[in-house]
């Protein structure tokens, strides 16, 4: 790489670059089970630096076929999507410009950290927002389409994103935003790379328009392939690209600068927690819960609970000492509750309002609605508070489990393969046992935490993936939970997207026609393949598993 870091140095680039062993080690990884080791790291300082990067690869790229570029943020990333064997591209450093905020609508740079963004925003809120919300950035959220404990009332980021500045293939910085036809007719009339991508575009979604349209998932959301449905309408006449660019996990050019939507913030909010003992009437319980609309329907599982309680002394550190005293106080009548024995699910149903009086009315309503099934109900107070502190202890446990299995369980690591799944929730009181034997078909340990109005779970296994036994277990325990996942009809990821891990599997859900419309977009925007190959539609589960780490 001496060659392009010298290329890239007299051509003007500003910011860092870095090949030293400990930041290839450092960039090797991401929250997933995959380690590829990058021959550089750049850390551009502006948009022409990464213009440069762009255009410079893209030159050698015939010469160097082995040559390519993957944008990388915080690194929170559970499909290994964030990860190379060439050149990471780090948005973090520099790129961490919040540029505006002017009432409901934010425009900032792709680095920014969630939680800094979201200081920023006041009386208004991204919803969008993953329970990584501490770590993740702004441009994950984008790249990932990324959804959480909110979806189920205000959708995923691909609601909140009315406009882009990407780079292109050709290494040039372009405003993307939704067009009406005559807009879109004067942009594919353009002599230039842009012009091209529109046309090309256009026409294999126009030539396929039904075909793309029925292969849309019926579940409230998905991130899997690349989402052609919702580029063009006929209907409307909008021709939107950010809707293709939103989910695709960086392969068909680099966000630079992203314009949000914003929702205001809930003026009072309350939590409505049920112990479920015994998940038998967990379809009743469901139908009950939806009917009254609540803003948030989370769930996690036994083995969660018992994963907090056995690593308590963890949270002084995530929390501090105010915010763990205060922790463990508001545990204290839960932990004589767990005397009469262990909940196989903790369910949490959230209702906002704009009066304190609105949300206890919604919250005892429900509650009374409930009571005859068999469930331990707590209420949760009603807080102007955005820290949810009435609620927090059942915030704390669902949100930062899996960051407890990454850092606390040492023999065993975390192995995200079948971690986001999703089906419709009218299927959750057959689905859920028939997920639950896969587990212990396989002796996986695994925690099951999600959101149980979308019906969206996330299954994060521990394995001792060194061990030949263990590793040889993904393969077929994925393919049992892929197949029984598309027999309720769902997706095989709701929020985390495809990656290395799904990414192999897009045919299995949508069938090769569609799979080969999602490459021939690909190419469209990526001729030379140039952005984070061996993701998404053209990920292979050979290169993948070759890949699997064997040393944490």
């Amino acid at each position: 790489m001496d060659d392009i870091k010298k290329e890239l140095l007299e051509r003007g680039f500003t910011g860092d670059l870095d090949d030293t062993a400990e930041a290839l080690s450092f960039y090797s990884h991401d929250a997933s089970m995959f380690e590829l080791v990058p021959k550089l790291v750049i850390k551009p300082k502006n948009t022409k630096d990464v213009e440069t990067a762009v255009k410079l690869v893209s030159e050698q790229k015939k010469k160097n076929p082995d040559l390519s570029l993957t944008a990388r943020s915080a690194g929170t990333d559970m499909s290994g999507a964030a990860i190379n064997d060439s050149i990471i591209v780090d948005f973090n450093k520099y790129f961490q410009n919040i540029i505006s905020v002017k009432g409901d609508k934010a425009v900032t740079q792709p680095g920014v950290l969630f939680r800094n963004f979201d200081l920023e925003t006041g009386d208004y809120l991204l919803p969008s927002y993953p329970a990584s919300r501490d770590l993740a950035s702004v441009g994950g959220m984008i790249n990932n389409n990324s959804g959480g404990e909110k979806s189920l009332e205000f959708g995923k980021t691909e609601r909140y994103v009315p406009q882009l500045k990407l780079v292109f293939a050709d290494g040039v910085e372009r405003v993307v935003k939704p067009l009406k036809k005559a807009q879109l007719d004067e942009k594919m009339a353009q002599d230039d790379f842009e012009g091209k991508v529109y046309k090309d575009l256009f026409e294999l979604i126009e030539k396929n328009y039904d075909k793309i349209k029925a292969a849309k998932p019926n579940v409230s959301k998905n991130s899997t392939g690349y989402n052609l449905w919702n580029v063009w309408d006929r209907e409307t006449g909008i021709f939107d690209l950010t809707q293709m660019i939103i989910g695709a996990q960086g392969t068909l050019g680099f966000v630079t600068e992203g314009t949000f939507k914003l929702v205001p913030r809930p003026k009072h909010s309350g939590l409505l927690v049920l112990f479920m003992h015994d998940i038998d009437k967990l379809g009743d319980v469901i139908k009950t819960v939806m009917k009254h609309k609540p803003a948030t329907f989370e769930s996690f599982d036994d083995a969660t609970l018992l994963l907090v309680m056995k690593f308590m002394p963890s949270f002084l550190k995530m929390l501090g000492p105010v915010r763990f005293v205060h922790f463990l106080f508001t545990l204290i009548p839960d932990g004589m509750q767990l005397l009469r024995g262990f909940p196989k699910l903790v369910l949490m149903v959230e209702f906002n309002a704009d009066t304190e009086a609105e949300v206890r009315r919604k919250i005892t309503t429900l509650h009374k609605e409930l009571s005859p099934y068999r469930a331990r109900y707590e209420i949760n107070g009603f807080e102007e508070d955005p820290s949810e502190a009435a609620s927090e202890k059942f915030w704390i446990m669902r949100r930062n489990s899996f960051q407890l299995l990454r850092s606390k369980v040492k023999d065993k690591h975390t192995a995200p393969f079948i971690d986001d799944l999703i089906v419709n929730p009218e299927y959750l009181p057959e689905f859920l046992p028939q997920i639950r034997d896969i587990i212990k078909k396989y002796k996986l340990l695994a925690t099951i935490a999600g959101h149980m109005g979308d019906g969206n779970f996330h299954i994060i296994p521990l394995m001792k993936l060194e061990d030949p036994n263990d590793r040889a277990k993904l393969l077929p325990a994925m393919k049992e939970v892929d197949e029984l996942v598309l027999k309720y009809k769902g997706s095989l990821s709701g929020e985390h997207n495809d990656g290395l891990v799904r990414g192999p599997w897009l045919e299995q859900m949508y069938g090769k026609e569609i799979v080969d419309l999602f490459r021939k977009s690909k190419d469209i925007f990526d001729p030379q393949h140039i952005f984070n190959p061996h993701k998404k539609a053209n990920a292979d589960w050979g290169f993948s598993f070759s890949h699997i780490r064997d040393k944490f």
